[in-house]
């Protein structure tokens, strides 16, 4: 079962976008764009949706909330932060790029991270790819290839772990990859985002991006709190 009580909801519908908040969402909301049955959610964002406020593509996409609906921003060195999910994507636009997850700076149109899903028809198979901006001044950042051979509605896991030092962790599967950001993202508020966030917006509803999540979960482990069980196991 997934906790929809940390979270709020864009779903493609709207100028702009629609934003369906926590306690809706807690309650049982469902829609063309977003279903949950069965411990799984299901989302789905066609390219001709409408776009949130200086967005350029469509998304049925979660954003990190609190239980009451305030947003939900944070700083990287007062815990160690992650976002875990089982997911499978089941439909790519004509692109074949979808976004899954993602470290959102706030008041910025650019995340610090997203991870993203990128199919090639002609081998039907799918990289899943990091696309990271180290400093906030960052204006493209690297790009990198995580894992390979992943293909349609194969479910995989992940994880976006970013350290109360800095360092960010990227886990899909048993493939990882690392980096330590800049300083300067240390006092900047952060967010996670996760569903889809179809990377086109050319064609008609029947091209979209679509995705499967079992498993999403938010951990914000408080630095106190680790370095006391640091120090309880160097002491036994």
């Amino acid at each position: 079962m997934i906790d929809l009580a940390t979270w709020n909801l864009s779903i493609p519908v709207g100028v702009p976008a629609t934003t369906i908040q926590t306690p809706v969402l807690v309650g049982g909301y469902q829609d063309y764009y977003f279903k949950a049955d069965n411990g799984s959610i299901f989302f789905w964002a066609p390219v001709n949706g409408t776009t949130t406020d200086s967005a350029s593509y469509p998304r049925s996409e979660l954003r990190e909330t609190f239980a009451d609906s305030k947003l939900r921003n944070w700083t990287y060195p007062s815990a160690d932060n992650f976002l875990r999910a089982a997911v499978a994507v089941n439909q790519v636009p004509s692109t074949g790029k979808v976004v899954i997850g993602q470290i959102h700076a706030y008041g910025s149109s650019k995340p610090m991270v997203k991870l993203e899903f990128q199919y090639k028809t002609k081998t039907a198979t799918a990289n899943i790819v990091a696309k990271v901006r180290t400093t906030p001044l960052d204006e493209e950042g690297q790009v990198i290839t995580v894992l390979s051979g992943m293909k349609l509605n194969q479910r995989f896991t992940y994880t976006l772990h970013l350290t109360p030092k800095g360092s960010l962790v990227i886990n899909v599967n048993s493939a990882q990859w690392s980096t330590v950001m800049d300083p300067s993202w240390a006092p900047k508020p952060l967010y996670f985002k996760a569903g889809v966030y179809t990377q086109d917006n050319e064609g008609n509803e029947t091209e979209a991006g679509a995705a499967t999540f079992y498993v999403l979960k938010i951990d914000h482990t408080a630095v106190a709190a680790t370095t006391a069980t640091t120090a309880a196991k160097t002491t036994k």
